[in-house]
């Protein structure tokens, strides 16, 4: 079995198979163009309705390869999955998301950026619907290919700012709603970053730093999970359902808090059987979050599926709906073709292309066990709650990304913390005690984080005499900040999130005025 799970994951992630993977997505491509060709066909608009269906699944295709890996990237980063399986249950909860619950109705300006009311030429809002579409697609193509993460949902409000800018003019668009977009890019990744930085602090005080372990994970483990089964059940009422019936949040609090009490009573059962057997150690906590964790990413795929396919789909379906009925619409209904569309591109990305985006959130940016990636996976289902309730615009890509940021910050601070203690317990030694312990600080430099860890924890539990120089100490505080988080990937990923609404809008206003030269 685990030859089988080596051998898909190595399919998935080697570059001998990169022609496969493209080659399956331009059929893809095609057999969505002949599909609606032939359910089109004689209608009037039908083959620009073919080339808008073509770049949805393009534009789904991307949603796929870039922003899924949030959701299941923690837990194939921290062991809990591997990236075949995860990839597979991300596939089938993103694809069931988007068809259960993605709704029947889509509203055709996202996020009510520009003004509907400057919009009443059928072929121009054609032009902008398509101009937005083929942009967002493009810049999450360019965005996966850098390894960046970012937000589907702010390419596509990019796209439909910069065309609507083309064809309406400045006064088109809502600055006031874009002002809190840009807002967003700080506040989803912060708020998303201290809470689980939060969370692994309650675990790593409550838990991994008692003696006894295993009677501290029996009393705080059941607890812990069953805060996540609360935000997770109110979460999927809130955001995972809303298509199919509509629930105000005390109601779905209440449904959350029920699945919660059963949640916790389960979980102190499992932890009381596997007491007797588990080591009293890291490794044995960690080992009490693997089913959690694969909850977590199924449910965080099922909510994603059915929020982000309208993504790919409302503007598709904005361009159904205006060539079929001939006016523009604030809202339009989606057909099931649209909707499948979406799922399956979606889907069909994750596979082929999700792979490397899943590596980088999962492994390199912050070493990720089981404990941290489920703080992670809580803190991005609690962010979304508080930030609905209080109206604020978020993301869920900056929220788990701030996660994943929060945690490894987090472990810096503390780790650091005992380079300053065991400073403190040496720094009146004599300076001949330095000689002997060259050795020990030799073995440091070059030691793993975890090594380097149990080094620190040793020396400051049996009081070694480690006299550090100020310049040491900073080069043992620059070793872990570079071992922990890299600065590199946070650089990186933080520029792509800025000009990803520019750089979409941009792409966007010059596909537009394109499209209206060729088509005019």
């Amino acid at each position: 079995m685990a030859q089988n799970t080596s051998f898909m994951d190595s399919a998935l992630t080697s570059k001998r198979t990169e022609r496969f993977r493209l080659g399956i997505s331009l059929l893809f491509l095609v057999i969505v163009w002949l599909f609606v060709g032939q359910l089109t066909e004689g209608l009037p608009g039908s083959s620009l309705l073919m080339a808008a269906a073509v770049i949805g699944a393009y534009m789904a295709i991307n949603i796929g390869a870039n922003d899924v890996a949030n959701n299941v990237g923690p837990a194939v980063g921290s062991g809990a999955l591997s990236l075949g399986a995860a990839i597979l249950l991300a596939g089938l909860f993103e694809a069931g998301g988007a068809l259960i619950a993605g709704g029947e109705v889509v509203s055709t300006i996202k996020k009510g950026i520009i003004d509907p009311a400057g919009l009443t030429d059928v072929q121009a809002f054609v032009w902008l619907m398509t101009a937005a579409l083929l942009a967002g697609a493009l810049w999450l193509n360019l965005a996966t290919w850098m390894g960046a993460p970012v937000s589907t949902t702010h390419s596509i409000v990019g796209g439909v700012l910069g065309a609507g800018i083309a064809a309406g003019g400045w006064g088109i668009a809502d600055w006031s709603v874009m002002g809190a977009i840009a807002a967003s890019w700080v506040i989803s990744p912060v708020l998303g970053g201290l809470i689980a930085a939060f969370f692994l602090y309650v675990i790593k005080k409550s838990v991994l730093y008692q003696s006894n372990m295993i009677a501290a994970a029996r009393k705080v483990v059941p607890v812990i999970v069953a805060i996540m089964a609360w935000a997770f059940g109110t979460y999927l009422m809130l955001k995972g359902v809303k298509h199919l019936m509509s629930v105000d949040f005390t109601t779905a609090a209440l449904v959350g808090l029920a699945v919660a009490v059963g949640v916790f009573f389960l979980m102190r059962a499992m932890v009381g059987r596997k007491a007797a057997t588990m080591s009293n150690g890291e490794d044995g906590v960690n080992g009490l979050f693997t089913w959690p964790l694969i909850f977590a990413a199924a449910l965080l795929s099922f909510a994603h599926g059915a929020n982000d396919v309208a993504n790919a789909i409302g503007p598709l379906a904005a361009i159904n709906e205006a060539l079929s009925q001939g006016a523009v619409a604030t809202a339009a209904a989606i057909p099931l073709w649209v909707m499948m569309v979406g799922a399956i591109g979606i889907a069909l990305g994750l596979t082929l292309f999700g792979p490397r985006l899943i590596r980088t959130v999962g492994s390199e940016i912050t070493e990720l066990d089981k404990t941290r990636a489920f703080c992670i996976a809580l803190s991005a289902a609690i962010t979304v709650i508080i930030a609905s309730q209080l109206g604020l615009p978020v993301s869920s890509t900056h929220i788990a990304l701030g996660g994943v940021f929060g945690v490894g910050f987090l472990r810096e601070y503390l780790k650091r913390s005992y380079a300053t203690q065991l400073h403190r317990i040496i720094k009146d030694h004599e300076p001949e005690d330095r000689e002997r312990l060259q050795s020990f600080l030799s073995r440091f430099r070059e030691a793993t984080v975890q090594e380097m860890e149990a080094m620190l924890k040793q020396a400051k539990k049996n009081k070694v005499d480690v006299p550090l120089s100020k310049k040491e100490r900073k080069r043992l505080k620059k070793i872990y900040q570079e071992e922990l988080v890299k600065r590199s990937q946070l650089i990186r990923i933080a520029a792509a999130w800025i000009i990803t609404v520019p750089a979409s809008a941009l792409m966007a206003a010059l596909l537009f005025f394109m499209l209206r030269g060729l088509m005019v």
